[in-house]
């Protein structure tokens, strides 16, 4: 090596060296140990538990927009049972077997090419005779369906398979009658996706025995090249009912039977149920259905399917492990690069819509020309190229950035503009501790939402919560509020902390008249379908705290605690017998600085000692009439009997107001120390 050389690899290693101790050698370790489990994700996501979900649905949305549009396939024929055919016959399970000798018969005198039943024969019946004779004088090739409980525990017992076996043992004795395996595997979701496994031992699976000629399907065990019906009314194979062919006096038509024949002819057969509840399946097609399309598949419909892709020679081609390999490495080196990549934004746009495009589509193009994707980890490379991304470029940049964008990421969310413009100016506030603080605490709740979320989907709930949560956070930050939690559908709020403001009270007062507005507008603005919302009840109490910022070292909230939380819970609560919207306490009503207030009792919260004033703010009362209404209801409460009936005559005048009737039965039936004990 030359002098230069020599200069040139140990200022790298110098420039390494500087690198290692500004990011630190310990999160150098981690971000390795990062990137290989990144690349054990990006190659065995289909074995993971947190991913395969979402390979099935990768998978499905491939075959979805690659499945190609064909005809009807006329060289596949389905003969289902039916429920009417169920109801002509009064037999479910087994189904008739009279109906199918007479339908075999027929069957076998038209020409058919090969005949798989997908019926299983595992218990007597009283016309057993009438049909192992017909299968005994059976020419075309025919398969009938065999289960062990070695292949089908769920299907079948040990008494069923024997008597199975000797059924089809006597009906080997003539005919050209075969078993066949019937094993369909799904994924853990139900969805049928790919062949079968071969077992050892077994018979040929359904599609194979039929055509056993096809030696590249011999050993298939790959995804099922699935198609789509061109005419939305008319299915990829035709479907006649068996009766038909059990039906005597249609045949006594010639023409009939010779229209039949020509359906018939040169064609497989496929018989097997079309009924409700009974060996159906869904697929990639079926999860992705439009309103119009079908849902769910039977099992004799997916042998069909089996069967038109040998015929087609669809065999897919599997990706080899080494090329899985090495585009596991590539995806994740790929989002180490971008994130490591620091150039024009032009240029990095450009970087990363390649890349974005790149793991995107290529698995599309695959699944396009016919290359095996079930097991394509295309999740994984995305999750890969992602960890690899963060990992980088956290590593990238100085820890002391990390304290700084996780104020800007959180206060922002939770704190008024003003109180996290202070915190990011000093972002050492965000320590662990607490101080005794003077605050007004809101708590609201949606009534009814906890039941209202068992009677709609999931995903509505979502919807619903996000929007209706959002809609209080911006009420209490429009107010200056700081938000101190969510509980379910329930919004926690405080004012006095981090910052405390000279008219704290007025606004908490204000945004709890403004968050029963929201809510009710939420109400209002509901989608079609959902079931009636409650109101939104709120509680507003005043009182000291323990505010500051609790947890660990590693995960850290800034919170309120203390019992004047647990008195707006309650005060939100009693909303509930007090047939009211908001309620107030008197000391926040007296520090509030508003005079908009009307009393309501003394009551005990619940779980409570001893008793508190209660107040409804009522804004858009004229204000003499609350004046009035003050003078006599704080005679009512002091104990006046006469200014209880002067109440009681007004909310006969007023039959909406159910919060001062329930006022006035408070105060006929209060303890004997002037105050209401609430449920």
């Amino acid at each position: 090596m030359s002098d230069t050389q020599e200069k040139a690899a140990r200022g790298f290693a110098s420039r390494l060296g500087k690198l290692a101790t500004q990011i630190g050698r310990g999160r150098i370790t981690l971000s390795l140990v990062g990137l290989v489990l990144a690349v054990l994700v990006a190659r065995f996501s289909w074995n993971l538990p947190f991913t395969v979900d979402a390979e099935h649905a990768l998978f499905d949305a491939r075959v979805i927009a690659t499945a190609p549009t064909v005809e009807q396939d006329n060289r596949v024929v389905m003969v289902p049972y039916t429920d009417e055919t169920l109801i002509r016959t009064g037999k479910r399970s087994p189904l008739d077997r009279t109906t199918l000798a007479k339908a075999l018969a027929r069957i076998d005198s038209m020409g058919a090419k090969g005949i798989g039943i997908d019926i299983l024969i595992d218990q007597p019946q009283s016309d057993d005779a009438l049909l192992i004779k017909t299968f005994q004088s059976m020419k075309t090739p025919t398969f009938l369906a065999h289960a062990s409980i070695d292949t089908a525990s769920d299907k079948i017992l040990y008494e069923q398979q024997q008597f199975l076996e000797n059924f089809q043992k006597e009906i080997a004795k003539g005919g050209n009658v075969h078993p066949t395996s019937i094993v369909i595997q799904t994924d853990s979701d139900n969805v049928m996706r790919k062949w079968a496994d071969i077992i050892p031992g077994a018979p040929p699976r359904m599609p194979n025995a039929l055509n056993p000629g096809d030696k590249a399907f011999a050993h298939y065990t790959g995804s099922l090249a699935y198609r789509r019906p061109a005419l939305k009314d008319q299915p990829i194979f035709a479907a006649i009912p068996i009766d038909t062919f059990a039906n005597d006096d249609l045949f006594q038509s010639p023409e009939a039977a010779a229209m039949f024949a020509q359906q018939i002819k040169g064609k497989y057969v496929l018989i097997g149920g079309n009924i409700q509840d009974i060996d159906i399946f869904q697929t990639p097609l079926t999860r992705g259905a439009g309103k119009d399309e079908a849902k769910n598949i039977w099992g004799m419909e997916l042998f069909a399917h089996m069967l038109a892709q040998m015929m087609d020679g669809r065999l897919l081609k599997p990706v080899p492990n080494a090329v899985l390999w090495l585009a596991a490495f590539a995806s994740v080196l790929a989002g180490a690069f971008t994130a490591a990549f620091n150039r024009k934004p032009l240029v990095s746009g450009s970087l990363l819509a390649v890349q974005i495009a790149a793991l995107g589509g290529i698995p599309f193009l695959l699944a396009a020309n016919d290359i095996e994707t079930y097991g394509l980890p295309a999740f994984g490379w995305i999750v890969g190229w992602l960890a690899a991304f963060i990992i980088a470029g956290s590593a990238a940049r100085a820890l002391s950035a990390e304290q700084r964008r996780f104020a800007q990421g959180a206060l922002g969310k939770y704190l008024p503009a003003d109180i996290a413009a202070e915190i990011m100016k000093d972002p050492d506030s965000l320590q662990l501790g607490g101080q005794k603080r003077e605050i007004f605490v809101i708590f609201s709740d949606l009534e009814g939402f906890t039941k209202l979320s068992h009677a709609i989907e999931p995903e509505m709930v979502a919807r619903l919560l996000n929007r209706y949560l959002d809609m209080l956070s911006d009420v209490v930050l429009a107010h200056g509020g700081t938000i101190d939690k969510f509980v379910g559908d329930a919004v926690v709020a405080f004012w006095g902390a981090p910052i405390s403001r000279p008219d704290d009270g007025e606004r908490a007062v204000k945004a709890a008249l403004a968050m029963h507005a929201a809510g009710e507008e939420f109400r209002r603005t509901v989608p079609e379908g959902v079931p009636p919302i409650g109101m939104t009840r709120v509680g507003l109490h005043h009182g000291e705290a323990i505010v500051g910022n609790f947890g660990g070292e590693g995960r850290i909230q800034y919170t309120a605690l203390g019992d004047s939380m647990n008195t707006a819970a309650r005060l939100e609560s009693a909303n509930k017998q007090t047939k009211s919207a908001v309620l107030v306490s008197e000391s926040a009503k007296d520090r509030s600085g508003l005079d908009i207030f009307r009393p309501m009792g003394n009551v005990v919260l619940r779980g409570r000692a001893s008793s508190i004033g209660i107040f409804e703010p009522v804004p858009d009362m004229p204000e003499a009439e609350r004046k009035q209404f003050c003078d006599v209801a704080s005679k009512a409460i002091g104990g006046c009997a006469d200014a209880l009936n002067a109440l009681e005559k007004k909310s006969e005048t007023i039959a909406d107001d159910k919060a001062l009737t329930q006022l006035i039965y408070r105060l006929r039936n209060q303890e004997r120390g002037g105050y209401f004990v609430l449920d």
